[in-house]
């Protein structure tokens, strides 16, 4: 008696399990969408003359695209190995123009289909605007007219923006530097499929320091390659009209700042020993002072790799560091130090 009961009671628990085979997604009620599918408000970006305002628009949500994008994650940076930009960044989806007077925005003529629009910056004299868009196999430096409210494609899917912002204008406004990679770069080595050429190997001096957890470290000779691979770029300035010339040959190129009198470029690069402690903010770095033919005028600072710090939450290291240009001068450089033996920030 209880068989006879059992059994359809199975047969009825599992009937529903079958039928959801084969469901795809599927778009809400329109009440729904309502709430969950809405614009956001614009990011709003004015010149320093309050002439014209730029507003960039962004998507509520990322795409399963974006969600699903391939990631490497090395020494505290997470990107897309084939577009070369970080896989955190959110981006903006569309662009108006208007003139503080007029009463109604223009949208941007000529950006491409299903934009993904980052690292927007004035020019100098504040009549274009450069941004990034991220193709599907790779980054393209744009250029926003900003009185015609149209945009035009300055290169192909050629720049590295795994460091962040991979370009910035000179002061004559109608070229950019611009970090692009080099075009004998090595492919990738694939975990999954080379096999390490010797052991992974740390050293330790025998040292005590209080050292912070970090996610996304290096952990081998492979990650290393791979990490050198995705950091290095060639330094190239690139006109308005599209073309372009080598600046610097392929380097490690962490950021790149011009003068305010337009005529020199502080150049920071990174270099090895790298380490499985700490991530890149942290390896060696060279700063350098290069006129606008590319060379090199005076090494201004170097960082050796910094794994130990003093002690202390508001500690920091030793030597020179936060390196920029005075604004208030044509080419005048400023940084800070901590004035003690312990490395406090007290400076």
């Amino acid at each position: 008696m209880k068989r006879l009961l059992l059994l359809p009671l199975i047969l009825r628990l599992a009937a529903p399990a079958a039928a959801q085979a084969g469901l795809e997604y599927r778009v809400p009620p329109p009440e729904i969408m309502e709430l969950a599918d809405y614009e956001r408000a614009p990011s709003l970006s004015l010149d320093s003359k309050r002439e014209y305002m730029l507003f960039s628009y962004r998507p509520a949500y990322k795409t399963l695209a974006e969600l699903k994008q391939e990631e490497l994650r090395l020494a505290g940076l997470r990107v897309n190995p084939v577009t070369n930009i970080s896989t955190t960044l959110t981006y903006s989806s569309n662009l108006k123009v208007r003139r503080v007077t007029d009463r109604e925005e223009r949208q941007v003529a000529g950006l491409p289909p299903s934009p993904r629009i980052a690292y927007l910056s004035w020019s100098p004299d504040e009549k274009r605007i450069a941004f990034t868009h991220t193709a599907g196999t790779g980054v393209e430096l744009w250029v926003l007219d900003v009185e015609t409210a149209r945009a035009e494609r300055l290169t192909g899917p050629v720049l590295n923006a795994n460091l962040g912002e991979p370009y910035s204008w000179l002061r004559d406004s109608r070229t950019l530097l611009v970090r692009m990679l080099p075009a004998d770069r090595p492919p990738l080595l694939d975990p999954g499929v080379e096999l390490p050429k010797g052991p992974s190997v740390s050293e330790g001096t025998g040292e005590k320091s209080q050292t912070r957890t970090y996610q996304d470290l290096l952990k081998n000779p492979m990650d290393e390659r791979n990490f050198e691979t995705l950091m290095t770029s060639e330094l190239r300035l690139v006109g308005l009209d599209g073309k372009s010339r080598l600046f610097k040959p392929a380097a490690m190129y962490a950021g790149e700042s011009v003068s305010p009198d337009g005529n020199y470029v502080l150049v920071t690069t990174l270099h090895r020993p790298f380490s499985y402690a700490v991530p890149l903010w942290r390896f060696p770095m060279k700063e350098t002072v290069c006129a606008l033919d590319g060379r090199e005028i005076r090494t201004v600072n170097e960082v050796p790799l910094t794994e130990i710090m003093p002690k202390g939450f508001s500690a920091v290291r030793k030597g020179r560091r936060s390196m920029h240009w005075r604004a208030d001068k044509p080419a005048t450089l400023f940084f800070v130090e901590a004035l003690d033996e312990i490395g406090r920030a007290h400076v």
